[in-house]
């Protein structure tokens, strides 16, 4: 069996990783010319590390990350804590594995280390994916082209393998949220209160989030942040360059440190939030789909990265069986309940996030939500990639209505 990978993100890296592991051969395409940094940060929760620890590469990712102490609530404007559930070491206890702040670019460059150099090509952009019932050929920009007994699209939420196995018009859309992003350094955050854990800012009609990242090894003390407003109501392409002060205007009147956090650094482009609507198919002969190439979801709950890594961790096992076939009949069965329970999950938390102060039955809604978060939220925690399906809690009905 020999297995290409359209895409050296996350998804894609683990996912060639895992392969070889299982004695796979394996090769990756990624269009970029270098692995650079793409979007500055990542949240990893136990979900991915315990597989990221399995693999071999947990070590490596200690000396860069950071572990946030709590998640914290907290309302945008007052700043009074509405709720706080412990992480660090406690968390660790309880799940199993680390919750981590990194750098998109160390996490990226940690992995691309773990794989055969020779098997990841680089500046490989993909025209388009042909394939049968036997196997599949990519053809790429430069007209070159390889074949291969599966080809895996983990080429993100514009992905080109997802117009093959789904069609043109099966793409994300647009939730009707946006975004800006920056990194501060503490130093700069003197009003910021409890710096080292993971905070929500809660207020209507937008939220920030920030969380610590670096690590020993980075001799930083950098806090990623993401601040979300509601609208535009339309949205087409991709990053817009925002009006000077559009991001400060809008968070007008809310706490200090919010205030001084987003005005510490040049205010960013402004990012479309993009969900995926469920896909009828993964996968469309011997080829299919991980990643945001099938599940794109809102970043509220930081799974992105960690849903990729599990769909890798799935997909190697189930073709590690030797079964191509059954493995991309079994692989969806077992992913897509998971996947559309912590999207919808992830929606509804975005929503909370924003509340207007005249809904008073809303606003208390959101307090006793964020009271209960983790305990409600500790399947996704929980969850184990690499175990037998049978190990893992079952999704609640009401998670994937």
């Amino acid at each position: 069996m020999r297995v290409a990978v359209v895409g050296a993100g996350i998804g894609g890296l683990t996912l060639g990783i895992a392969l070889q592991r299982a004695g796979i051969a394996v090769d990756l395409y990624e269009r970029a010319t270098e692995l650079r940094e793409v979007g500055a940060a990542v949240a990893l929760s136990a979900n991915g590390t315990r597989e990221l620890y399995r693999l071999g590469v947990g070590k490596a990712l200690e000396d860069v990350s950071t572990e946030p102490t709590e998640l914290v609530y907290r309302d945008g404007r007052t700043g009074a804590r509405i709720a706080a559930h412990a992480g660090g070491a406690t968390y660790r206890a309880r799940f199993g594995a680390p919750y981590w702040g990194i750098h998109r670019v160390d996490l990226q460059q940690a992995l691309a280390a773990a794989v055969d150099p020779g098997n990841l090509h680089l500046g490989k952009a993909v025209a388009g994916v042909a394939g049968d019932e036997r196997g599949a050929t990519i053809t790429f920009e430069d007209r070159s082209t390889t074949t291969a007994d599966v080809v895996v699209g983990a080429d993100g939420v514009h992905s080109v393998v997802r117009e093959h196995v789904c069609g043109p018009d099966s793409g994300p859309v647009y939730s009707g949220t946006s975004a800006f992003r920056g990194l501060v350094k503490r130093t700069d955050l003197p009003s910021l209160p409890d710096p080292l854990t993971i905070q929500f800012w809660a207020g209507p009609g937008a939220h920030l989030l920030h969380y610590p990242m670096g690590g020993p090894a980075r001799d930083d003390d950098t806090v990623n942040f993401f601040a979300v407003l509601c609208g535009p109501s339309d949205w087409s392409g991709g990053t817009r360059d925002a009006a000077d002060g559009e991001l400060l205007a809008a968070f007008a009147g809310w706490h200090p440190a919010v205030v001084e956090m987003l005005g510490a650094v040049e205010q960013s482009p402004r990012w479309p939030l993009l969900s995926q609507p469920p896909l009828t198919r993964w996968s469309r002969g011997r080829v299919v789909l991980v990643g945001d190439a099938c599940h794109a979801m809102l970043p509220h709950h930081g799974q992105g990265a960690n849903q990729s890594i599990e769909d890798a961790v799935v997909l190697a096992g189930l073709l590690a069986g030797g079964d191509v076939d059954a493995a991309l009949e079994a692989y969806p069965r077992r992913r897509r309940a998971r996947t559309r329970a912590v999207a919808r999950s992830a929606w509804e938390t975005g929503t909370l996030l924003h509340r207007s102060d005249d809904d008073v039955e809303g606003l208390a809604e959101r307090d006793a939500r964020f009271t209960t978060y983790l305990d409600a939220n500790a399947w996704v925690h929980h969850y184990s990639a690499s175990a037998q399906p049978s190990e893992n809690a079952t999704t609640t009905s009401e998670e994937v209505a």
